[in-house]
């Protein structure tokens, strides 16, 4: 079993084969143990998970690489990921009242503006190639003519996730993802007096949740041309944690993903359960190349003039005349 002699060499790097420090690797383990954990059954498990995740091979690989039944393999996938998907609220969660004033500071700098220190949030949508159903294969070929299902992310200003919604097939726009999520229909974030950054095919809201988009029809007013270059600067950093997230787990974000549609968006949340697990140790993979998306506003609603006196009262009466 080289991959597990590999782990238990202390000196060897984790990172090629599993994707994940040794520090990183260790903190998930001992995350995942319980009282009733003992040996090294519960180890074997994190291993065989991250390996599968990190490799996006079949079972069947899997179990050559550990010497273990196909059959244990796929039970142990599904099992640690059910554990995992048990830490999601203690480790995907949004700020204290107390932090908002530093994610919003943090937003600021990212702008290059203060103007934008109430800005608590990032959200964006990334598309997860998977092997669609035959009876519904239409449903997941989404706009770039693949099949998917999407990933709904609000980030801080230091990439961490704060919430996700996934599950919702690719052909769907991203404004019905965003008002079918929680986040959305419970009004769970951003709180009064703050708002998230969204891009061109989110619409500009100010109910339920206050959401700033960029101003379509910028190229005649420059105060609306240094508004979007500062909203740039601080909603690129979803796109970020996407692209770190996207190189630690080529396999899984590159590649469709072989396991059944309703198991998919569980592997998807353990991804960004992960990978904020990874920021909080300082296990920083950069991204191999940043993807920007760009702004698909083809069939968005247009910004009018009540939404952008509304993003300009939020944002750019603090900064009309600032740098741009």
């Amino acid at each position: 079993m080289p991959v597990l002699r590999l782990y238990l060499d202390e000196a060897a790097d984790l990172k090629p084969d599993y994707r994940l420090s040794r520090a990183s690797l260790q903190h998930l383990i001992g995350m995942l143990r319980s009282h009733q954990d003992h040996g090294w059954g519960d180890y074997l498990e994190v291993l065989v998970f991250v390996f599968w995740l990190a490799s996006a091979t079949s079972y069947h690989v899997v179990s050559r690489s550990f010497n273990i039944p196909r059959t244990t393999v796929h039970d142990m996938v599904h099992r640690v990921a059910k554990k995992l998907l048990k830490l999601k609220n203690r480790v995907i969660h949004f700020p204290t009242h107390a932090d908002l004033e530093n994610v919003g500071n943090g937003f600021a700098q990212l702008a290059g503006s203060p103007a934008f220190s109430r800005v608590v949030g990032s959200i964006d949508g990334c598309q997860v190639r998977v092997k669609p159903p035959s009876a519904d294969a239409q449903c997941y070929l989404n706009h770039k003519l693949f099949y998917s299902v999407q990933l709904q992310a609000v980030c801080d200003h230091q990439g961490m996730f704060l919430d996700i919604f996934t599950g919702y097939p690719g052909s769907v726009h991203d404004t019905r993802v965003l008002k079918n999520s929680p986040l959305y229909t419970q009004q769970l974030y951003p709180p009064e007096g703050f708002c998230i950054l969204g891009e061109g095919g989110h619409p500009c809201l100010s109910a339920a949740i206050a959401l700033i988009t960029p101003y379509k029809e910028a190229v005649r007013l420059v105060v609306a041309r240094r508004f979007n270059h500062h909203h740039a600067k601080a909603r690129s950093i979803i796109k970020r944690s996407f692209g770190i997230m996207k190189t630690r787990w080529r396999s899984i974000f590159f590649k469709s993903l072989e396991v059944k549609p309703t198991f998919a968006p569980e592997v998807i949340a353990c991804c960004t359960i992960l990978h904020n697990i990874r920021v909080s140790n300082g296990d920083i993979m950069e991204p191999a190349e940043e993807v920007f998306r760009p702004d698909d506003n083809a069939d968005a609603p247009a910004w009018g003039a009540d939404q952008g006196a509304y993003g300009s009262g939020c944002l750019c009466s603090g900064w009309s005349g600032g740098s741009s």
